[in-house]
Protein backbone atom coordinates (compact mmCIF):
# COMPACT_ATOMS: atom_id res chain seq x y z
CA UNK A 1 0.00 0.00 0.00
CA UNK A 2 1.24 3.54 -0.80
CA UNK A 3 2.54 5.30 2.38
CA UNK A 4 2.00 9.11 1.95
CA UNK A 5 5.54 10.07 3.31
CA UNK A 6 7.28 8.22 0.26
CA UNK A 7 5.18 10.04 -2.33
CA UNK A 8 5.93 13.33 -2.33
CA UNK A 9 7.73 15.46 -4.80
CA UNK A 10 11.03 16.63 -3.62
CA UNK A 11 11.39 19.28 -5.65
CA UNK A 12 9.04 22.10 -7.69
CA UNK A 13 6.91 24.77 -7.84
CA UNK A 14 3.72 24.64 -5.34
CA UNK A 15 1.54 24.07 -8.72
CA UNK A 16 4.12 21.06 -9.35
CA UNK A 17 3.66 19.74 -5.59
CA UNK A 18 0.17 20.51 -5.74
CA UNK A 19 -0.77 18.43 -8.49
CA UNK A 20 1.31 15.55 -7.03
CA UNK A 21 -0.44 15.71 -3.70
CA UNK A 22 -3.57 15.47 -5.99
CA UNK A 23 -2.04 11.91 -7.80
CA UNK A 24 -0.96 11.01 -4.22
CA UNK A 25 -4.36 11.41 -2.44
CA UNK A 26 -6.05 9.57 -5.43
CA UNK A 27 -3.87 6.58 -4.98
CA UNK A 28 -4.62 6.56 -1.62
CA UNK A 29 -8.37 6.44 -1.98
CA UNK A 30 -10.33 3.65 -1.42
CA UNK A 31 -13.98 2.43 -1.78
CA UNK A 32 -16.70 4.21 0.08
CA UNK A 33 -17.78 0.83 2.01
CA UNK A 34 -15.11 0.87 4.38
CA UNK A 35 -14.77 5.12 4.59
CA UNK A 36 -17.87 6.73 3.75
CA UNK A 37 -17.06 10.42 4.58
CA UNK A 38 -20.21 11.72 2.53
CA UNK A 39 -21.91 10.27 5.09
CA UNK A 40 -21.29 13.38 7.27
CA UNK A 41 -21.79 15.84 4.97
CA UNK A 42 -24.92 17.18 2.97
CA UNK A 43 -26.39 19.89 0.75
CA UNK A 44 -23.08 20.31 -1.78
CA UNK A 45 -23.37 17.38 -4.04
CA UNK A 46 -20.24 18.76 -5.83
CA UNK A 47 -17.93 17.81 -3.24
CA UNK A 48 -15.98 14.71 -3.59
CA UNK A 49 -14.21 12.25 -1.53
CA UNK A 50 -11.75 10.15 -1.65
CA UNK A 51 -12.28 8.43 1.50
CA UNK A 52 -8.46 8.93 2.70
CA UNK A 53 -8.84 8.78 6.45
CA UNK A 54 -7.53 12.15 8.86
CA UNK A 55 -3.93 10.28 9.48
CA UNK A 56 -3.10 9.18 6.23
CA UNK A 57 -3.88 13.04 5.16
CA UNK A 58 -1.71 14.83 7.94
CA UNK A 59 0.89 12.31 6.96
CA UNK A 60 0.92 13.31 3.68
CA UNK A 61 1.12 17.24 4.77
CA UNK A 62 3.79 16.91 6.80
CA UNK A 63 6.14 14.80 4.37
CA UNK A 64 4.93 17.93 1.83
CA UNK A 65 5.60 20.67 4.64
CA UNK A 66 8.82 18.84 5.64
CA UNK A 67 10.14 18.90 2.25
CA UNK A 68 9.59 22.42 1.14
CA UNK A 69 9.59 24.12 4.40
CA UNK A 70 13.44 25.80 3.46
CA UNK A 71 13.11 26.61 0.23
CA UNK A 72 9.06 27.97 0.21
CA UNK A 73 8.03 30.86 1.69
CA UNK A 74 4.69 31.75 2.91
CA UNK A 75 3.32 33.30 -0.65
CA UNK A 76 4.76 29.57 -1.79
CA UNK A 77 2.55 28.14 0.84
CA UNK A 78 -0.59 30.26 0.04
CA UNK A 79 -0.01 29.43 -4.13
CA UNK A 80 -0.27 25.45 -3.04
CA UNK A 81 -3.00 26.25 -1.32
CA UNK A 82 -4.97 28.29 -3.04
CA UNK A 83 -4.95 25.45 -5.72
CA UNK A 84 -5.88 22.74 -3.81
CA UNK A 85 -8.70 24.61 -2.30
CA UNK A 86 -10.39 24.88 -5.95
CA UNK A 87 -10.60 20.85 -5.57
CA UNK A 88 -13.95 19.71 -5.41
CA UNK A 89 -12.11 16.72 -3.48
CA UNK A 90 -12.69 17.54 0.45
CA UNK A 91 -9.65 16.16 1.36
CA UNK A 92 -7.15 18.06 -0.81
CA UNK A 93 -9.03 21.27 0.52
CA UNK A 94 -7.56 19.56 3.71
CA UNK A 95 -4.09 19.08 2.07
CA UNK A 96 -3.60 22.61 1.44
CA UNK A 97 -4.80 24.56 4.56
CA UNK A 98 -2.67 21.20 6.44
CA UNK A 99 0.19 22.33 4.63
CA UNK A 100 -0.26 26.17 4.93
CA UNK A 101 -0.64 25.43 8.28
CA UNK A 102 3.09 24.54 9.06
CA UNK A 103 4.13 28.27 8.28
CA UNK A 104 1.66 29.99 10.76
CA UNK A 105 4.80 31.65 11.85
CA UNK A 106 4.87 34.05 9.12
CA UNK A 107 0.80 35.04 8.90
CA UNK A 108 0.16 38.05 8.55
CA UNK A 109 -2.83 40.43 8.86
CA UNK A 110 -2.94 40.69 4.84
CA UNK A 111 -3.83 36.88 4.50
CA UNK A 112 -6.82 37.22 6.16
CA UNK A 113 -8.85 38.56 3.23
CA UNK A 114 -7.28 36.20 1.05
CA UNK A 115 -8.59 33.11 3.71
CA UNK A 116 -11.95 35.40 3.76
CA UNK A 117 -12.30 34.95 0.18
CA UNK A 118 -11.94 31.63 0.07
CA UNK A 119 -14.91 30.96 2.35
CA UNK A 120 -17.08 33.88 0.33
CA UNK A 121 -16.31 32.19 -3.08
CA UNK A 122 -17.57 28.86 -1.59
CA UNK A 123 -14.47 27.31 -1.97
CA UNK A 124 -14.84 25.85 1.26
CA UNK A 125 -18.85 24.83 1.11
CA UNK A 126 -18.94 23.17 3.33
CA UNK A 127 -18.79 22.58 7.51
CA UNK A 128 -15.12 20.68 7.64
CA UNK A 129 -13.09 23.21 5.40
CA UNK A 130 -14.53 25.81 6.77
CA UNK A 131 -13.90 24.88 10.46
CA UNK A 132 -10.48 23.82 9.44
CA UNK A 133 -9.65 27.12 7.95
CA UNK A 134 -10.70 28.63 10.53
CA UNK A 135 -9.10 26.35 13.66
CA UNK A 136 -5.46 25.69 11.56
CA UNK A 137 -5.58 29.51 9.83
CA UNK A 138 -7.87 32.10 11.26
CA UNK A 139 -7.80 31.10 14.63
CA UNK A 140 -3.61 31.18 14.83
CA UNK A 141 -3.58 34.75 12.66
CA UNK A 142 -6.35 36.44 15.54
CA UNK A 143 -3.93 34.72 18.87
CA UNK A 144 -0.73 36.78 17.41
CA UNK A 145 -2.43 39.57 15.93
CA UNK A 146 -5.57 40.63 18.53
CA UNK A 147 -6.49 43.90 16.28
CA UNK A 148 -8.09 41.72 13.74
CA UNK A 149 -10.45 40.23 16.31
CA UNK A 150 -13.22 42.32 15.62
CA UNK A 151 -12.66 42.03 11.74
CA UNK A 152 -13.39 39.13 11.83
CA UNK A 153 -16.72 39.16 14.67
CA UNK A 154 -17.88 41.57 12.04
CA UNK A 155 -18.30 38.79 9.76
CA UNK A 156 -21.50 37.82 11.41
CA UNK A 157 -23.37 39.89 9.58
CA UNK A 158 -22.03 38.67 6.20
CA UNK A 159 -24.67 37.28 3.69
CA UNK A 160 -22.52 33.80 2.96
CA UNK A 161 -23.07 30.91 5.50
CA UNK A 162 -19.48 30.24 5.71
CA UNK A 163 -18.16 33.34 6.42
CA UNK A 164 -21.13 33.76 9.14
CA UNK A 165 -19.67 30.49 10.56
CA UNK A 166 -16.27 31.70 10.56
CA UNK A 167 -17.45 34.58 12.66
CA UNK A 168 -18.11 32.37 15.45
CA UNK A 169 -15.38 29.18 15.08
CA UNK A 170 -12.71 31.55 13.94
CA UNK A 171 -13.27 33.32 17.70
CA UNK A 172 -12.21 29.98 19.60
CA UNK A 173 -8.43 30.39 19.90
CA UNK A 174 -8.67 33.49 20.68
CA UNK A 175 -11.20 33.00 23.41
CA UNK A 176 -9.76 30.12 24.46
CA UNK A 177 -6.51 32.89 25.61
CA UNK A 178 -9.64 35.02 27.06
CA UNK A 179 -9.16 37.65 24.40
CA UNK A 180 -12.34 37.51 22.30
CA UNK A 181 -15.14 37.48 24.99
CA UNK A 182 -17.10 40.63 24.05
CA UNK A 183 -16.73 39.91 20.94
CA UNK A 184 -17.79 36.13 21.13
CA UNK A 185 -21.04 37.76 23.04
CA UNK A 186 -21.97 40.16 20.56
CA UNK A 187 -21.41 37.18 17.26
CA UNK A 188 -24.19 35.19 19.27
CA UNK A 189 -26.57 38.31 20.01
CA UNK A 190 -26.14 38.73 15.98
CA UNK A 191 -26.49 35.37 14.89
CA UNK A 192 -29.49 34.09 17.22
CA UNK A 193 -31.89 35.08 14.51
CA UNK A 194 -30.12 32.96 12.09
CA UNK A 195 -32.23 29.89 10.63
CA UNK A 196 -29.88 27.99 9.12
CA UNK A 197 -28.54 24.56 11.49
CA UNK A 198 -24.92 25.19 10.83
CA UNK A 199 -25.07 28.39 12.51
CA UNK A 200 -26.76 27.93 15.03
CA UNK A 201 -24.34 24.93 16.14
CA UNK A 202 -21.20 27.17 15.16
CA UNK A 203 -22.71 29.73 17.59
CA UNK A 204 -23.57 27.17 20.61
CA UNK A 205 -19.98 25.56 19.93
CA UNK A 206 -18.35 29.19 20.63
CA UNK A 207 -20.72 30.00 24.10
CA UNK A 208 -19.48 27.17 25.38
CA UNK A 209 -15.99 28.12 24.97
CA UNK A 210 -16.49 31.10 26.29
CA UNK A 211 -17.73 29.51 29.63
CA UNK A 212 -14.87 27.32 30.04
CA UNK A 213 -13.53 30.70 30.27
CA UNK A 214 -15.76 32.77 32.17
CA UNK A 215 -19.04 29.80 33.31
CA UNK A 216 -20.23 32.46 35.67
CA UNK A 217 -20.72 35.18 32.76
CA UNK A 218 -22.65 32.49 30.45
CA UNK A 219 -24.75 31.81 32.90
CA UNK A 220 -25.69 35.36 33.50
CA UNK A 221 -26.14 35.62 29.17
CA UNK A 222 -28.38 32.82 29.13
CA UNK A 223 -30.47 33.35 31.43
CA UNK A 224 -30.95 37.42 30.16
CA UNK A 225 -31.31 36.37 26.24
CA UNK A 226 -32.49 32.65 26.46
CA UNK A 227 -36.08 33.35 24.58
CA UNK A 228 -34.50 34.34 22.04
CA UNK A 229 -31.47 31.79 21.49
CA UNK A 230 -32.38 28.67 19.24
CA UNK A 231 -32.96 25.18 21.93
CA UNK A 232 -29.74 24.09 18.98
CA UNK A 233 -27.60 27.19 20.46
CA UNK A 234 -28.32 26.37 23.68
CA UNK A 235 -28.20 22.68 24.02
CA UNK A 236 -25.03 23.77 22.41
CA UNK A 237 -23.87 25.83 24.78
CA UNK A 238 -24.52 23.96 28.31
CA UNK A 239 -22.75 21.05 27.63
CA UNK A 240 -19.96 21.61 30.30
CA UNK A 241 -22.44 22.82 32.95
CA UNK A 242 -23.44 19.76 35.88
CA UNK A 243 -26.82 18.17 34.81
CA UNK A 244 -28.67 19.83 37.29
CA UNK A 245 -27.66 22.74 35.69
CA UNK A 246 -28.28 22.38 32.72
CA UNK A 247 -31.86 21.09 33.52
CA UNK A 248 -32.59 24.89 35.11
CA UNK A 249 -31.09 26.27 32.33
CA UNK A 250 -32.94 24.67 29.81
CA UNK A 251 -36.07 25.22 31.85
CA UNK A 252 -35.38 28.96 32.57
CA UNK A 253 -34.55 30.00 29.44
CA UNK A 254 -37.74 28.79 27.58
CA UNK A 255 -39.73 31.42 25.68
CA UNK A 256 -43.51 32.40 27.18
CA UNK A 257 -44.86 30.66 24.34
CA UNK A 258 -43.34 27.36 24.76
CA UNK A 259 -43.97 27.73 28.61
CA UNK A 260 -47.95 28.09 27.63
CA UNK A 261 -48.10 25.03 25.65
CA UNK A 262 -46.37 23.48 28.12
CA UNK A 263 -48.54 24.38 31.07
CA UNK A 264 -51.66 23.62 28.35
CA UNK A 265 -50.38 19.76 27.48
CA UNK A 266 -50.04 19.24 31.47
CA UNK A 267 -53.44 20.44 32.07
CA UNK A 268 -55.17 19.10 28.99
CA UNK A 269 -57.02 15.16 29.66
CA UNK A 270 -56.89 12.92 26.60
CA UNK A 271 -59.60 12.88 23.96
CA UNK A 272 -61.10 9.00 23.93
CA UNK A 273 -62.34 8.54 20.52
CA UNK A 274 -63.97 4.79 19.00
CA UNK A 275 -60.14 4.66 17.43
CA UNK A 276 -58.90 4.71 21.22
CA UNK A 277 -57.55 1.54 22.59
Amino acid sequence: MLHPSKAVVRTGTPAEIARQGRRTLAALARPAGSFDASRYFRGDERLGFYNVGTPSLRRLGKAIARAHRQRWTIDDAIAFAAILIEDRHLEAKGLGIEVLAVFRRDFAPRHLAIWKGWLARNRAANWATTDTVCGMLIGPLLVAHPRLIPVVASWSRDRNLWVRRASAVGLLAPIRKASALDEAYGVARALHADKEDLIQKAVGWMLREAGRVDASRLERYLRANGPTIPRTTLRYAIERFPPAKRNALLKATKSAAARGRARTARGSSPILTSSNP
